[in-house]
């Protein structure tokens, strides 16, 4: 399954992390573990999502068929920006392929 990461600087990975958690549980399985700044998206096509609350930075994990790969990259990323409005958040997607994936940020720009 095609794979995309993203790494995204911020000062508070553990509260956007379980904020992306918790307001996409309400449409796709969701989990977050608060002690080990770990949780994970099942989305309602099959793909999945993970999320880490690293050293100042949220890192973002999805695997999903090809045709998938752009709009899941924009649910998470999306959200997220949205999210962190304040902070200015970008999220630069990478493809196992090598291939840069999708960007979302703000409209600050």
């Amino acid at each position: 399954m095609p794979r995309s990461e993203a790494r995204v600087p911020t000062d508070r990975p553990h509260r956007y992390a379980k904020q992306l958690a918790s307001h996409l549980g309400r449409r796709s399985e969701t989990s977050w573990d608060e002690e080990s700044g770990e949780g994970s998206v099942v989305f309602q096509n099959g793909g999945t999502g993970t999320l880490t609350a690293a050293e100042g930075a949220l890192l973002l994990v999805l695997e999903t068929d090809a045709e998938h790969l752009d709009l899941l990259e924009g649910v998470l990323g999306s959200h997220l920006v949205r999210f962190g409005t304040k902070d200015e958040l970008v999220v630069e997607w990478k493809r196992d392929t090598g291939e840069p994936g999708t960007t979302q940020r703000g409209d600050s720009d």
